[in-house]
């Protein structure tokens, strides 16, 4: 009796997994215009409150239930309700970029955390059932770490408290293809033989890589990270689906990933950016020799009203008196026509009506 009843559990969550499923997909599809923007949210809004529902319903319909456990997972939905709310309210839009940033870390370390309960309280596996897991728990861990610790150094990037001058370490592309390397044999290891000591290693090693990859990349490149981490941490959320056995994670994670991956790359063909550099911590970009050689100054975001009041200062427009002079002067020694001039003096019109249109600070 109670076994039926279980297996109904799990066929009326996994429908509600694929009702799920395709309300993010219509959610992605709305978001990509202007015009059903809003009911892409939506979309998004209902599909992650009917999964949330589902997977609570069916989290505890076994024959000992624990109260505890239910208390905690709804403790754990009301605090991350009111955080999500009191940033969403007081963020604005300048800052969205580095809320999602943030956000982003959040997925790494539940990977992260999923991974290491998948290696302290495995299943009961035998044979190649077993080392597909310990595969899975690796590779999980790897990329949650990676997206981790990078997200936290674009967020800090971002909010101007770390310089967004890229890190330019000697033979940094070695150091990204070493730890890759590390990576994968420290994977067949794990594999052969699990053991704590690996899962430790490889934690602190992909918490150092996604730590290098996303500092060696300057900050005007920071919008394609975003994005970048946005698909690291949809395959970082799809390895914990495989742990965990959830379908609709490996749905969600695989979209979040793709459409993640395909976005940093229209957004880096449309900065003239190489896609491989920039997923790769700015691979072939070597680090310069001399002194003379690096690049001065910081990027640093500003929003209209600072941008207005950095235009009202008295030497910016004294240089562009100095340019018009400059200008009257060659017009003089060309002997310009009168046509000439007043085409000049037309286009420069309209390029202050341009600007007072953006910054009616001005």
């Amino acid at each position: 009796m109670f076994d039926s009843m279980t297996s109904t559990a799990a066929a009326v969550a996994g429908a509600a997994y694929i009702v799920a499923a395709l309300l993010f997909i219509l959610s992605l599809a709305g978001l990509s215009k202007h015009e059903t923007a809003k009911n892409g949210v939506r979309f998004g809004m209902v599909g992650m409150a009917l999964a949330l529902i589902a997977t609570i319903w069916v989290s505890f319909q076994t024959d000992n239930p624990s109260i505890l456990g239910f208390g905690l997972l709804i403790a754990a939905l009301v605090i991350g309700a009111v955080i999500g709310l009191w940033r969403a309210r007081v963020v604005e839009m300048t800052g969205m970029p580095e809320l999602i940033a943030l956000l982003h870390s959040f997925v790494g370390l539940a990977a992260v955390i999923v991974g290491w309960n998948g290696h302290l309280q495995p299943p009961h596996y035998t044979g190649a059932l077993a080392d597909i897991h310990h595969a899975e728990v690796f590779i999980g861990v790897f990329i949650g770490a990676v997206t981790f610790t990078g997200s936290i150094v674009a967020f800090l990037k971002l909010s101007g408290r770390m310089p967004s001058k890229p890190l330019m370490l000697p033979g940094k592309n070695y150091l990204n293809v070493g730890a890759l390397v590390a990576f994968i044999a420290l994977t067949i290891w794990y594999v052969i033989t699990p053991s704590l000591a690996l899962l430790i290693a490889v934690t602190l090693l992909a918490l150092a890589l996604g730590w290098h990859l996303v500092a060696s990349i300057g900050g005007g490149d920071m919008p394609v990270v975003v994005s970048m981490l946005n698909s690291y941490s949809g395959w970082a959320a799809a390895a914990a689906g495989f742990l965990l056995n959830n379908d609709l994670l490996i749905v969600t994670g695989a979209l979040v990933g793709s459409s993640g991956a395909y976005l940093s790359y229209i957004m880096c063909k449309a900065m003239n950016r190489s896609f491989i550099s920039v997923i790769a911590g700015g691979f072939g970009i070597a680090a310069p020799k001399k002194d003379g050689d690096d690049e001065h100054g910081e990027h640093r975001e500003v929003g209209a009203e600072e941008a207005a009041a950095m235009l009202k200062e008295p030497r910016l427009w004294s240089s562009h008196r100095g340019t018009a002079w400059l200008s009257r002067r060659r017009s003089t020694r060309s002997q310009s026509s009168p046509r000439s001039c007043a085409i000049t003096v037309s286009r420069f019109a309209l390029a202050s009506t341009r600007l007072r249109a953006v910054f009616p600070a001005i």
